[in-house]
């Protein structure tokens, strides 16, 4: 028998372990749909060597950063999601690049990409004159050289899940099948969120539902390549990265040039642009 006493408690506790339940639920899934820009990574280029303290190079770099806390000196690139300019000559010629992921356009796109530029500028790669680094919702990339168009096979990087699959629950053919439909839609769906010009939106997401399992899948391309390079920079990364996830629940492959990445959980908003149900 319990006592009077203890029998209250016991319904007082259940509202709150309800409470506190679904608190963690709602945590997770905030957290699981990527609604943080967390840093994932850099890379200081050694190649075109260290700019000097006080040199034009330095001045362009820091204007350009300061540039990016204007939200009306960059309004078209925070819009759709890219940009890539070039700032004085050589050799002290400053090209800088950044890309958001296309669910993070506008105010989100603008943060991020200030953040990830002094980050990058301050912390992590002080005085390189080519250094790139990649966050939740953007990469931004600074360098002495003019790159567009050109696909990047140097810098790059593999995140795997430190979860195994288990058995054949989610095969590797049908992982490439999501990947691949997803990478033909992100070559032929038009971005309607550029003005005048009909150009590929290089990006997709969306689910497949496998089983009691569903596979939830992004692919994304640099927007200043082609159609045909995208294919060849995703083609070329899923196989040059299989061996650090073929086993895996999930990964994210994510370079200069394209990027994708699969989970067994949702990580991407499915009302958010150019998303599938297949």
């Amino acid at each position: 028998m319990y006592s009077s006493s203890s029998v209250s408690k016991r319904f007082v506790l259940v509202p709150i372990v309800v409470v506190v339940t679904t608190q963690l639920l709602l945590v997770r899934n905030v957290s699981s749909l990527n609604l943080t820009n967390s840093y994932l990574h850099h890379k200081c280029v050694v190649n075109q060597g260290k700019y000097k303290p006080g040199s034009k190079y330095e001045k362009s770099l820091d204007d350009i950063i300061q540039s990016f806390s204007n939200k009306d000196k960059d309004s078209y690139g925070f819009r759709t999601g890219y940009s890539m300019k070039a700032y004085g000559k050589e050799p002290d010629m400053v090209s800088i690049t950044y890309q958001c992921r296309i669910d993070s356009r506008g105010p989100k796109c603008q943060s991020c990409v200030v953040t990830a530029g002094y980050e990058l500028l301050r912390k992590r790669c002080p005085r390189y004159k080519e250094a790139i680094i990649w966050y939740d919702q953007c990469l931004v990339e600074f360098s002495s050289l003019d790159t567009s168009g050109q696909i990047n096979y140097d810098d790059n990087f593999c995140m795997p899940s430190a979860k195994n699959l288990i058995g054949n629950s989610i095969s590797l053919e049908e992982r490439l099948h999501l990947l691949n439909n997803l990478t033909k839609i992100a070559v032929t769906k038009i971005d309607k969120n550029i003005e005048g010009i009909r150009k590929p939106v290089l990006y997709a997401a969306g689910e497949k539902r496998l089983g009691t399992k569903s596979l939830y899948g992004m692919v994304q391309c640099s927007a200043d390549l082609s159609v045909q390079g995208c294919n060849e920079c995703m083609l070329y990364y899923i196989v040059h990265f299989q061996e650090c996830w073929e086993n895996k629940q999930g990964v994210r492959v994510l370079s200069r040039s394209c990027n994708f990445r699969y989970e067994l959980y949702p990580f991407i908003n499915p009302k958010g642009p150019y998303y599938t149900k297949f």
